[in-house]
């Protein structure tokens, strides 16, 4: 939907940028042809150009990982309120929300359909017109002459005249104007313009803009038709008496077109310069102007990270070519050739599918280097891919190493190759490859769950009033009376607290929800923190053992420290368990009390 109203919007946008250089710079103009030409190219730019959308990748720094702060500066996630003078007052609204996109919608479909009706009602009046009529074949044209009182008019190659409304001279005139319209095609341009005048009904620039090409047309008829024509005064002459005809057909080159004395001022001025050709260029800054402000899309992409992992003295670079949900076509085909080029690896992308945002959904990439077995990468599924790709890692001794990483968190599923389990060679985190630890990993912290103060609460020491009691004896006026002011003056109290305590239920809903996502997203992060530290503690393993052995003291030594880390993970895990039960804790008994609040004032 936002999408159509875009394009109506950038259509119609053109159409008022090609009219206003028309009226402003070309109408006083002899260059009749050109100007032709110049309005049609105006309709196909507002039709075409909004579809003609540049890509520009900027390309941006990752975004690094954010850690977790430490547990031991942690502050209690929620602060301990007594609520228990708070009452609960739950306010439901619903309002219907009229949908404003489908109303402008509406609307536009009820125009069209009244425009295509009366264009319906249009060819039907030109086929009654001509519908039985004899035709005269000379030449190019056919020539008909009716009995009806019809200004003439050409149609593609008819002329339709009616001969006994005119003397011999000025018939020659007509038929000499009507031939120009009928050789050049001018019904075309009439067409073209009804067409659009049907599709932007509802700006009025296309209505000038019709009355424009159709005044043009005029003007190119009237200035050929002069040149075959002895007695110019004649043929002026001729235009004004036919201007007593009113009726004619909708959709053709009529002889008779209002504004005649702007034809006839046409006819007699003089031709214009051919200096003046530069107005029709003028309208170049203005389309490049339109291009760059709105015709160009940005797409952030990160750069390609290269990792290095440390032994001794020496570096193994480590390469990683990234596959993530806004990749485009162009950029696969580019790492399939750098890939070729740089690694002389094999790489052949296929069953590529988007979904309507232009977002991978599915693919399947083969990897081939030299004789090693192949590696295979398919994923499928509705839903925008997570992030993948694929890893080179050299080593000292210039060998080359593939793998597969992936970060499919979804229900999709994913094959890969027997070399997936080389996957310990590069560490992972969002898709980047970072360099292999020299020193033992150590475990990420728990993230905590946001503290801050709570909003105040609206008169913190007010308290409910009891409702009054209702007597006994209900026939009792005079303790009615009295029972029925006590109520009234009950409720207007409880009119007074129930918006304050409505508007503090939502701000402290509304504080819990963000707090809850912001805690959410840095978990995330964590469990990210945790593959990671996995996998660098498996890398370091092996670089360990590979390096010293098994039963070597530096192995030793480290393994222990090691188990030291892991036991400070947890007790850190143990008190972020027993952080989280408390902040459950809380909510329940804010919960449970809300609720006693809401009884207690459904009772009243």
């Amino acid at each position: 939907m936002e999408a159509l109203f875009i394009f109506i919007a950038k259509s119609s946008g053109l159409l008022v940028l090609f009219y206003f250089a028309y009226y402003f710079l070309l109408r006083k103009e002899t260059f009749f042809s050109s100007s032709r030409w110049f309005l049609l190219a105006g309709l196909i730019t507002s039709v075409v150009l909004p579809f003609l959308v540049y890509n520009k990748i900027v390309w941006v720094e990752p975004s690094a990982v954010i850690e977790a702060p430490a547990i031991e500066q942690k502050t209690n996630a929620v602060v301990n309120l007594n609520f228990s003078h708070i009452p609960l007052h739950t306010v439901q609204n619903e309002s219907f929300e009229i949908n404003w996109n489908y109303v402008l919608l509406g609307i536009y479909i009820l125009g069209f359909i009244a425009l295509v009706i009366k264009f319906a009602i249009d060819f039907y009046s030109l086929n009654t017109v001509l519908k039985g009529k004899e035709v005269q074949q000379q030449a190019d044209f056919k020539f008909v002459d009716i009995n009806e009182n019809i200004a003439p008019f050409s149609y593609f190659d008819y002329i339709v005249y009616n001969s006994s409304m005119y003397t011999a001279s000025e018939l020659e005139n007509i038929i000499e104007h009507e031939k120009v319209h009928s050789d050049q095609n001018h019904t075309v341009d009439v067409l073209i313009s009804r067409v659009f005048c049907v599709l932007f009904w509802f700006n009025p620039i296309i209505w000038l803009y019709k009355k424009a090409i159709l005044q043009n047309l005029e003007f190119i008829a009237d200035s050929e038709a002069a040149k075959k024509i002895s007695d110019k005064k004649a043929y002026q002459y001729t235009l004004l008496k036919i201007t007593t005809h009113e009726t004619c057909v909708a959709i053709t080159n009529h002889f008779y077109q209002s504004l005649i004395k702007k034809r006839i001022v046409m006819l007699n001025k003089n031709q214009s310069k051919k200096r003046n050709y530069w107005k029709y260029y003028a309208i170049i800054p203005a389309l490049v102007a339109f291009v760059l402000l709105f015709q160009i899309n940005i797409i952030a992409q990160e750069k390609e990270q290269k990792a290095h992992k440390e032994v001794g003295e020496k570096q193994d670079p480590v390469y990683v070519f990234k596959i993530q949900k806004n990749t485009t076509d162009q950029q696969l085909k580019e790492m399939a050739e750098n890939l070729k080029q740089k690694h002389n690896i094999d790489v052949v992308i296929s069953d590529v599918k988007r979904n309507s945002k232009k977002e991978l959904i599915a693919i399947r990439v083969d990897i081939q280097k030299g004789t090693e077995d192949s590696q295979i990468l398919q994923i499928d599924g509705d839903e925008a891919i997570a992030n993948c790709g694929i890893v080179i890692n050299t080593e000292s001794n210039g060998a080359k190493k593939v793998g597969i990483i992936t970060e499919d968190a979804s229900d999709k599923t994913t094959v890969v190759g027997k070399h997936m389990t080389q996957l310990g060679q590069a560490n992972v985190v969002n898709g980047n490859v970072l360099s292999a630890p020299s020193a033992p990993p150590v475990p990420p912290t728990p993230p905590v769950f946001p503290g801050g103060a709570m909003p105040q609460a609206p008169n913190a020491n007010f308290k409910i009033p009891p409702p009054p009691t209702p007597p006994l004896n209900h026939k009792d006026k005079a303790a009615m009376a009295k029972f029925e002011k006590e109520m009234a003056d009950f409720e207007k109290k409880m009119a007074v607290i129930e918006p304050q305590i409505s508007a503090y239920g939502k701000q402290v809903d509304e504080i819990m929800s963000q707090k809850g996502a912001m805690y959410e997203k840095e978990m995330a992060k964590y469990e990210l923190a945790m593959d990671k530290f996995n996998a660098d503690m498996d890398k370091f393993t092996q670089d360990i053992e590979q390096k010293y052995g098994k039963d070597s003291k530096a192995f030793e030594v480290n393994m222990k420290q090691y188990e030291l880390d892991m036991k400070q993970h947890e007790v850190d895990m143990k008190k972020l368990e027993k952080h989280m039960k408390q902040y459950e804790k809380d909510m329940k008994l804010y919960e449970k009390e809300l609720k006693r609040k809401e009884l207690e004032s459904k009772k009243s």
